[in-house]
């Protein structure tokens, strides 16, 4: 399996609800280190997993509609939890729908998966991967 990843970060507000959150049930400010990771078993006619300008663009985009927000206000986490893991997933799932639109090249449309790995620090990270 081959794979490409690209880098980018985004800065959100948000809280959770639960006891097990203790101190971060309040709001708080959030910077991610945000990666994107995309995988096919065979390389495409150029030699590529995909065009690394267009997967930088396209996560960008991405986290363009979630960075200098306060999440809680947002309609599309009503009643989430905005965990790093739910943000993974989200960031993964709206790439993934980038990708099946064409946004990141007609050869993208072998893409076998993505992970996104948000890194809330140099000692904490998670991943949500998906296929395609």
């Amino acid at each position: 399996m081959f794979s490409v990843t690209v880098r980018d970060h985004m800065m959100v507000a948000h809280s959770f609800r639960g006891e097990v959150f203790g101190p971060a049930q309040r709001l708080h400010g959030a910077t991610f280190v945000v990666d994107a990771t995309f995988r096919r078993a065979e390389l495409d006619a150029d030699g590529i997993v995909v065009d690394i300008g267009r997967a930088t663009e396209e996560l960008r985009a991405v986290l363009a509609e979630l960075t200098y927000r306060n999440l809680d206000d947002e309609p599309a986490f009503a009643g989430v939890n905005t965990t790093t893991e739910v943000l993974c997933r989200t960031v993964a799932d709206r790439l993934a729908e980038r990708a099946h639109a064409g946004a990141l090249g007609a050869g993208a449309r072998e893409l076998a998966g993505i992970t996104v790995t948000l890194h809330e620090s140099h000692i904490a990270w998670a991943s949500y991967e998906r296929s395609l």
